[in-house]
């Protein structure tokens, strides 16, 4: 662990030493990553002695932790093939198991991402062992290399996806897949958390072709840990600062994480597990992320599912730098499916929270037949759903715009239910009648940093937002409506804002866009008292633009501020779903609450 963070750290990792440490060399845990160097030296200055950091598993009425220990290594010990088979261990930490699997005549290949403790086992073992520094996401190695592939605390740290497919890749067919570590058991709260949830783990591993032979939980034997090391980081308090030069800031974190880690426990939301999985015969399609280097794949799927082209800046624009997610399903080296999402910030009742809209759902067509739940839309749909949305995932909520035969796909499959419709309303254009009292102001590049344009729209925004306190809505600050409209790849948006004549106040920002069908209001920002004097300003900017109509798309439970105008509302074949596979929100506490235009669309 390189770093310290609170949903993520844990009382010990996968990180061990299996040497008997004297004074002399105790300070060479000072170099470890943080909190490793604390529970490294904790133990030392406790026991005298480091054998392993790992969590320990207590059988009743023992209290030796070096014991405890040593009994969850054995338990991934006793359930390996005789020796000499060949071993993968992810995160080797400081070279203990590994050690113990070559005097037991294993063939044995080591990887951590730590160069710190590649030097520490080079020191202790010799720099001819076979160990890398490198991720188990770039390591690369001849189809079916290894009989066994070894998580000891590791797995938390990786993409599940990534464990599974090295896995298709590395193991030979009835080869072994070996887990032990923390698992969410699950998940009730919002806010992510770091661990997986072990039954998303599970069903992962089916979906890409694992049998589970043993599932063990360990989670009471495992508990102790957390309160020894409270203990006897309480117990050592000085000696930790003054040795490993800490603050008392530091240590109270860590202590405050720990805690969090007892509750958790003690209330079933976090476990301790040894997994154990055997490959079957590789599955039919093969699910992994998105990577940026795959774009061009998804680029020629949408163009043969939608015949017509999405260039590379458009992905760019959509999923670059972090804003968006997208799993995919291969046959073989062929991309076949793709469904993706892209970030969103939003408030939830008043609250800022995180969501993420779907699209970008496609299958090839001598695929799309399969509509089942072996099918590669089920596959990757309910993937993206639990890794990604409700409780203890990025993203709380997901939304989207399929049209009604897709949403009655997902919902027969149980992964989504609907929450709201979406309604057109339509008016007549104006004509160019003078509004004494209040006037336009375009922003565009001449103005697009002026300070003021940004104060004036967060005001709008800020007032919206408190308007719609019982409602979902995605944020529609400066920010967002500059980079969702005025940074677009190719579509040309016009953004006004509607000024008092006098004292310059702005009610409202207008985002129209203009096509041959006519003007069409894709996004307002105001007050909602408000509305009816956008919507005559827009009305007269279709008139003078010369357009027969001016329509705009609003979730059917807000339509009527719009329709109050004067205008003539039609349903639209346009659901929008709501996560029902993963744990989160009730379906109920979302109904007919989101606040959504043909703006929150990515294809608009």
């Amino acid at each position: 662990m390189s770093r310290f963070d609170p949903n993520r750290t844990l009382p010990f990792s996968h990180h061990d030493n299996d040497g008997r440490i004297n004074s002399n060399t105790a300070s060479s845990y000072k170099n470890l990553a943080f909190p490793l160097n604390v529970y490294a030296h904790a133990l030392f200055l406790q026991e005298g002695r480091v054998n392993y950091l790992h969590y320990g598993l207590f059988q009743k009425n023992q209290t030796d932790l070096e014991a405890a220990q040593q009994y969850s290594t054995d338990l991934l010990l006793n359930r390996l093939p005789a020796a000499p088979c060949r071993i993968l261990e992810v995160g080797i930490g400081l070279g203990t198991t590994f050690s113990v699997l070559i005097q037991k005549g294993y063939q044995v290949y080591g990887i951590t991402p730590d160069a710190q403790q590649i030097a520490l086992i080079h020191k202790r073992l010799g720099s001819q062992v076979m160990v890398a520094c490198q991720r188990l996401e770039d390591f690369e190695a001849a189809q079916d290399s290894f009989d066994v592939i070894l998580f000891q605390e590791s797995a938390q740290y990786i993409e599940p996806l990534v464990i599974f497919n090295k896995g298709l890749d590395l193991i030979t067919e009835g080869g072994s897949l070996l887990i032990v570590d923390e698992f969410a058991l699950r998940r009730d709260e919002v806010g992510e958390e770091g661990l997986h949830l072990l039954s998303d783990m599970l069903a992962l591993a089916n979906r890409l072709g694992f049998e589970l032979v043993e599932q063990l939980d360990l989670s009471t034997m495992a508990a102790p840990t957390l309160d020894y090391l409270l203990q006897v980081t309480t117990r050592q308090r000085q000696r930790l600062m003054n040795d490993l030069s800490m603050n008392a800031e530091c240590l109270e974190l860590l202590e405050e994480s720990n805690r969090l880690y007892q509750e958790k426990y003690a209330c079933g939301r976090f476990g301790y597990a040894l997994l154990h999985f055997r490959k079957k015969q590789p599955p039919r399609w093969r699910l992994r992320l998105l990577e940026k280097n795959q774009a061009p794949d998804m680029l020629a799927l949408f163009k043969q599912t939608f015949g017509h082209s999405m260039t590379p800046s458009m992905w760019q624009w959509k999923y670059g730098a972090g804003r968006g997610r997208a799993i995919g399903v291969w046959h073989g080296d062929q991309l076949i499916a793709h469904y993706g999402g892209m970030g969103r910030n939003i408030l939830y009742f008043g609250q800022p929270q995180a969501a993420v809209q779907i699209g970008d759902v496609m299958v090839d067509s001598a695929e799309r037949g399969i509509l089942t739940k072996k099918g590669p839309f089920f596959l990757m749909a309910a993937t993206f759903l639990e890794r990604y949305i409700g409780y203890g995932k990025p993203y709380l909520l997901g939304f989207g715009f399929p049209n009604e035969r897709a949403m009655k796909v997902a919902e027969r499959q149980g992964l989504y239910a609907e929450t709201a419709h979406m309604s057109e309303i339509e008016w007549q254009p104006l004509a160019r009648t003078p509004q004494w009292l209040t006037r336009l102001h375009v922003v565009d590049s001449s103005n697009i940093n002026d300070v003021w344009i940004a104060t004036a729209i967060a005001q709008c925004w800020r007032s919206m937002a408190a308007d719609l306190e019982e409602a979902l809505v995605g944020v529609r600050d400066w920010t967002y409506l500059r980079d969702r409209y005025l940074s677009h790849p190719h579509q040309h948006y016009q953004v006004v804002l509607v000024i008092n004549r006098f004292g310059r106040k702005v009610r409202g920002v207008l985002v129209l866009r203009h096509t041959a069908e006519g003007c069409e209001i894709t996004d307002l920002v105001s007050p909602l008292k408000e509305i009816p004097l956008l919507i005559t300003h827009a009305r007269r900017i279709a008139g003078m633009s010369g357009h027969h109509r001016l329509s705009c798309q609003i979730t059917e439970n807000f339509a009527s501020y719009f329709v109050a105008t004067g205008g003539t509302k039609q349903a639209l074949p346009i659901c929008i779903p709501a996560n029902a596979w993963s744990a989160g929100p009730m379906v109920e506490t979302l109904r007919n609450r989101w606040w959504l235009m043909s703006g929150d669309m990515d294809f608009r």
